[in-house]
């Protein structure tokens, strides 16, 4: 138990940024604060936090260590909460990333009917087409649309997605149409910059081939490469999903679709499958029904 108050009286300092304000929300006097920090460094020999009269901050070493005591309290308020409910409610605080065109399309609004199914979750949503690291920036799942090369993740699929290269018909009648993925060299390509460092996919004589691409046009929002590809800027590599009202309509047209490189699915990507907390297996659950629902990509 001294142990555990410990780890808790840490993660608290640390979350805070001082003595004081963790006593206040631990309901102890300051000196107890400090005893319990002196104790945990002392047990593992190591200085985990650098104090000042005016100031505490973890170390190199504290930081690593905040992390780790932040998911085992974490993993054990679930477990806890599980045992007395005896069927794993989902509760706590559940982050989540996602694209940032994607997600307003296809995670927020199934956030807003997760949250109403279980009410003792605050869901925390960050858009953006940057790739988080889950551990460093608190992540408990994040949705990709991705080969996910990273073998340290866990990905559940959710959903198929094919990505397509297009470009507006002006475009093309000025600047040509590429016939092979080397021919984009010699065109305007509307990129992601560095968060699509890898390149554009495709598959060339049966092999899957990354392709850099480059333009005088980059962002890191993708629903801004979509309306300069709209505009007759560019050739854009987008997800079927995004363009397919476009391509219906003619606004946009599919070129190199012989090339195309295999499905890039959705997926819900997470640190580790084993005790996944409650609150992440339900959403994923749900997303995963929601896509497979009859005409939901139509």
């Amino acid at each position: 138990m001294s142990e555990l108050k410990q780890l808790e009286t840490f993660v608290a300092v640390v979350s805070l940024g001082s003595l004081s304000a963790a006593a206040r929300q631990l309901g102890v006097v300051p000196a107890m604060v400090g005893r319990r920090l002196d104790a945990l460094e002392e047990r593992l020999g190591v200085r985990l936090l650098a104090r000042s009269t005016r100031r505490v901050a973890p170390t190199q070493e504290g930081e690593a260590f905040y992390e780790d005591c932040q998911r085992i309290l974490a993993d054990l308020t679930e477990a806890e909460a599980a045992a007395a409910s005896g069927s794993g409610k989902a509760r706590g605080h559940l982050r989540l990333s996602a694209p940032a065109g994607f997600g307003r399309r296809h995670v927020a609004p199934h956030v807003a009917d997760f949250q109403r199914l279980h009410p003792e979750v605050k869901v925390t949503l960050d858009l953006s087409d940057r790739l988080v690291d889950l551990q460093r920036d608190r992540i408990d799942c994040a949705i990709r649309i991705s080969d996910l090369a990273d073998s340290g993740l866990v990905a559940i699929r959710l959903a198929e997605n094919r990505r397509v290269v297009v470009a507006a018909p002006a475009y093309l009648a000025e600047h040509g149409v590429p016939r092979a993925p080397a021919d984009l060299q010699h065109h305007q390509c509307l990129s992601l910059g560095e968060s699509q460092s890898r390149g554009w996919s495709f598959a060339v004589d049966g092999r899957p081939v990354n392709l850099k691409v480059a333009g005088a046009l980059e962002c890191n929002d993708g629903a801004v490469l979509h309306d300069w590809a709209l505009q007759g800027l560019g050739l854009a590599w987008r997800s079927l999903w995004e363009v397919k009202e476009d391509l219906s309509e003619g606004r946009l047209l599919t070129v190199l679709d012989d090339f195309a490189s295999p499905d890039y699915p959705v997926c819900a990507v997470v640190q580790q499958r084993r005790l996944l907390p409650a609150r992440v297996r339900r959403f994923v659950d749900h997303l995963r029904a929601a896509y497979a629902a009859p005409g939901y990509w139509d």
